[in-house]
């Protein structure tokens, strides 16, 4: 592989060469045409290109040996765009070799409202791409593992979902459901076919339906949005996998820009509807590049097939937990301990704990908030969910993920990853470490109360084992709202308030000076929330905190959460029932009353 690249760079260093000199011999040449689009390019020095030979990028004007360029999956080799490609291209690239079972080849749908010539245009497509419909589906193996797969054409009346379309992607997930296997499917639609009117229109709440059934019985959907997804297929199937994917530059949307910008007389940013734009907001999971995206199902199909596979570490020895130290931290001493500018995040412990880690991104609603993490990871070859605030050390990271302070989007996607995990019977474990909740204007236009209620509230029934650890600040209701937990972790310095240090000072005293004094007055501290039943574990920390020793802090949360993990699991394995119902009196009976 290393070679073969190797030789693509040669070849595009020998291509820029030949280009420099085609401009320095002849500047004031005729203008070119693109080799596969026919369309004219706005630099005047360039030759045209012979259709067999080269091809340039409609990007950035690159130009490529057609050789290296389809090697590279038609991308471009300069800028990374990816060029259009067919279903049957798609399908090539992802599924294993000859293992791709064509189902309904020859369904063809009919003219509902009898359109003019609309079957004559059919026939004539049918013709010049050799499919039959807009959608090629299938049963096929992708790295090894069994699923059902689909792939959209845009060369076909532009992707378009008409009756035809419908009844294949509805059959899809019904044959999915019933042989109980995952589903991947690439998106690429203008929408809506037009020319079979309201006929068009049912396939989008039919093919939402197919989906609803397969996700009840607790199957994977990946969908995969190319260029473009837009109009009805973004409004019904494609917006609705348990996981989303996109390739970098994707045209996603509902309406159309021209349509937008006409009905509200604004322009629009111009990476509107762009995939980048589209996780921003919080309606994508990942962003693959077309290269990557094969492994990328691989690994996700891998975490969601229930095995566990067997890693480097599966068979070490576990050891054990290393003694506390005598010790005792007041709340003022941990206070300034967590404040350590090097003190270890999320962020840091995520590659000491887990393995195979793919965040997911966005609430599905508004936005993807940045001081949330949720992902899915192994744990000793083991899936689980991953939740946790996000912190940075410097003013820069700090800023990007507003100093661990979710906004309600981020309360939102915790609880989507949470439902996932249910979905598909995996241990959540939730790391805290925030000064609260954001408290902007924003945040309460958008629900903050609401977000963390819906969480709490949703958190207690939910049917799988959820391990929660304080590693630095458990800042009041922006804490509790991802750790209502069958089981609660402290580090020894880690402190836990109904609201912060200074904020308690502020409110009781009226004097935010006293900070100090509050923590110490205040029981924030792990041995005083192990007193109270609240913190059930306290994980020790190196002498002088945790940013003394990262690497052995993280291997001391490690330790536990293997054992924790199989520990709880079991106890669900046994009565799920009396397992949840544990969960609910161990935070019935906190607080003492008369």
């Amino acid at each position: 592989m290393e070679d073969t690249f190797s030789l693509i760079k040669k070849r595009v260093q020998d291509n820029r060469k030949f280009m420099h000199d085609i401009q320095a011999s002849e500047p004031n040449s005729v203008k070119g045409e693109v080799g596969q689009t026919g369309i004219k390019d706005q630099f005047s020095y360039m030759k045209p290109i012979p259709d067999d030979l080269w091809v340039r990028c409609t990007s950035c004007q690159g130009v490529m040996l057609r050789e290296d360029f389809e090697m590279n999956r038609n991308v471009c080799l300069h800028c990374g765009h990816g060029f259009r490609v067919n279903a049957r291209e798609r399908l090539a690239m992802t599924v294993d070799e000859n293992s791709f079972e064509e189902l309904w080849e020859h369904l063809f749908g009919k003219d509902p409202i009898s359109f003019p010539r609309y079957d004559h245009r059919l026939r004539k497509l049918r013709e010049k791409t050799g499919m039959t419909e807009a959608v090629i589906v299938g049963e096929a193996q992708i790295g090894g593992y069994s699923c059902m797969v689909g792939a959209m054409d845009s060369n076909f009346l532009m992707g378009s979902m008409g009756s035809a379309v419908g009844e294949k992607i509805t059959r899809l997930f019904e044959t999915a459901t019933a042989k109980k296997l995952p589903v991947v499917l690439f998106a690429a639609s203008g929408g809506a076919r037009m020319q079979e009117g309201i006929v068009s229109l049912m396939q989008m709440a039919k093919t939402a339906a197919a989906v609803e059934r397969h996700s009840r019985a607790g199957l994977l959907y990946i969908s995969v949005l190319t260029d473009p997804t837009t109009g009805g297929v973004t409004a019904s199937f494609a917006s609705l996998g348990d996981i989303i994917l996109s390739e970098p530059d994707t045209l996603i949307g509902f309406a159309g820009r021209r349509v937008i910008e006409g009905t509200i007389a604004q322009a629009l940013p111009d990476d509107f509807q762009r995939s980048e734009f589209l996780q921003k907001h919080g309606f994508l999971d990942m962003i693959v590049p077309r290269d990557e995206m094969r492994s990328r199902l691989t690994s996700i199909l891998s975490l969601h097939s229930g095995e566990k596979i067997k890693s480097a570490e599966a068979n070490a020895p576990r050891g054990r937990m290393p003694a506390s130290s005598k010790h005792r931290s007041s709340g003022s001493e941990c206070l300034a301990i967590i404040r350590q500018k090097d003190r270890p995040t999320l962020t840091d412990y995520l590659p000491m704990i887990f393995t195979d880690i793919h965040e997911v991104h966005g609430d599905r609603y508004f936005a993807d908030d940045t001081a949330m993490f949720t992902g899915v990871a192994r744990l000793n070859g083991k899936p689980v969910t991953v939740i946790g605030h996000r912190k940075g050390k410097t003013l820069l990271e700090n800023q990007a993920c507003n100093y661990g302070m979710p906004h309600p989007e981020g309360y939102r996607k915790a609880l989507r990853a949470m439902k996932q995990a249910e979905k598909f019977n995996r241990p959540i474990i939730t790391f805290i470490d925030t000064p609260g909740a954001y408290c902007g204007v924003g945040a309460e236009e958008r629900g903050q109360g609401e977000a963390i209620a819906r969480n709490l509230m949703e958190m207690m029934p939910i049917r799988v084992p959820i391990i929660s650890l304080v590693i630095g600040e458990g800042g009041s209701g922006g804490a509790l709202g991802i750790a209502v937990a069958d089981e609660l972790a402290m580090t020894s310095n880690a402190i836990y308030s109904v609201i912060s240090p200074r904020g308690f000072a502020s409110l009781v005293w009226k004097d935010p000076s006293r900070e100090s004094e509050a923590a110490d007055t205040a029981h924030i501290t792990a041995i005083d929330l192990k007193n109270l039943g609240i913190c059930d574990v306290i994980l020790p920390e190196p002498d002088g905190g945790a940013h003394s020793g990262p690497e052995r802090m993280g291997m001391t949360i490690k330790t536990y959460l293997l054992g924790a993990v199989e520990r709880i699991e079991k106890a669900y394995q046994k009565d799920k029932d009396s397992a949840l119902e544990a969960r609910y009196q161990r935070f019935r009976k906190i607080g003492d009353c008369e």
